[in-house]
């Protein structure tokens, strides 16, 4: 008990000051960083629903970024509709793109390698075709969101004069998609998920429907990444085929949840904290050491990821659970010794 009620504290602490992280931090660099951190922990989260609880990894998730984030560009820069409408609508696509891929791969048994490498198959035609639907998308130049100039209509429009508004709503977002995911680990369609990633054949020897549970997975973890995509348009005011269909969200998507903890409620908050901090210290040491190296910073940020993920299997949540658990076994044989 007195375990669980200290990580409650924990948790209602660092609640509390994410609350007040604004009016504590004035530098703009700072608040840029967190809403970066916040927004990267919630592509890994959607990555993570399907990932790291379904076991279904994906190679290819900017497909419903990329989705999500060219249907609200869209709506609004050639139809004008209001982005809080258009955000339902984006959600739904990464839901239909979600199913489409979802039954294709799963109706035929695609599993592991083959799953991971459609999704990336996927992601690349979806470049491609971005690309060349230049009457739609504006192809390669990319669509451009009109800036609003009204700042009493800055939340009508999911426009923010500062980084502010940018923080809190992409901070609702994070805390709603832990929420979502603690509800799901707790679910009847969580202990299924699970038990169709550790032996899917053992699952459905027990009734588990594995197709509709895997379905369900990657339509949740579509719907989820596309409101990410929704988030970027609306910060960077900006999309094109690259950076909606490139590999660049595919692999945050993915790094994130396995560095934090893959199957884990904050895996992905505690992966990408850890990814831009470490992302920040090399390059500052090696502007500070190597100025006339550009680069280096790079290569000694992918030495530290590999590390990583050769000595932490179970990611940081799990180096953190060794810890706790190792302190609490040390203190029970301390209060048995004295007993004796």
């Amino acid at each position: 008990m007195t375990g669980t009620m200290g990580w409650r504290i924990f948790w209602l602490v660092l609640g509390a000051l994410a609350i007040v992280a604004p009016w504590i931090i004035t530098s703009g660099f700072w608040i840029n960083f967190l809403i970066l951190t916040l927004f990267l922990a919630f592509l890994g989260q959607g990555w993570n629903i399907m990932g790291g609880y379904g076991g279904q990894f994906s190679f290819g998730h900017a497909v419903f970024f990329g989705t999500g984030a060219y249907i609200q560009a869209i709506l609004q820069s050639k139809f004008g509709w209001n982005p809080w409408l258009t955000l339902w609508f984006a959600m739904a696509g990464g839901v239909l793109v979600a199913a489409f891929i979802g039954y294709l791969s799963f109706r035929y048994g695609l599993r592991g390698s083959y799953f991971a490498l459609i999704t990336l198959a996927f992601a690349e035609a979806f470049r491609v075709l971005a690309t060349a639907a230049e009457g739609v998308t504006e192809g390669g130049k990319g669509i451009l969101i009109a800036l609003n100039q009204d700042p009493e209509r800055s939340f009508a429009m999911m426009q923010f004069a500062t980084g502010t508004g940018y923080y809190y709503f992409i901070l609702i977002l994070t805390v709603l998609s832990l929420v979502v995911v603690w509800a799901m680990e707790r679910s009847r369609f969580g202990a299924q998920l699970v038990a169709v990633r550790e032996n899917e054949d053992a699952a459905e020897a027990i009734g588990v429907n594995a197709f509709r549970v895997k379905m369900g997975a990657i339509c949740l973890s579509g719907a989820m990444t596309a409101l990410g995509g929704v988030f970027y348009v609306q910060k960077f005011l900006l999309m094109d085929p690259n950076i909606a269909y490139g590999p660049t969200k595919s692999v945050e998507a993915l790094v994130v949840p396995i560095i934090g903890g893959m199957g884990t409620v904050f895996g992905p908050l505690l992966g990408s904290a850890f990814l831009h901090t470490m992302g920040e210290i090399t390059k500052e040491a090696t502007q500070f050491f190597w100025q006339d190296r550009p680069g280096l910073d790079l290569i000694f940020y992918g030495v530290i990821l590999v590390l990583v993920l050769a000595f932490l299997p179970n990611g940081l949540v799990g180096l953190i659970k060794g810890q706790w658990r190792g302190r609490r076994q040390g203190r029970a044989a301390e209060r048995k010794k004295a007993v004796a």
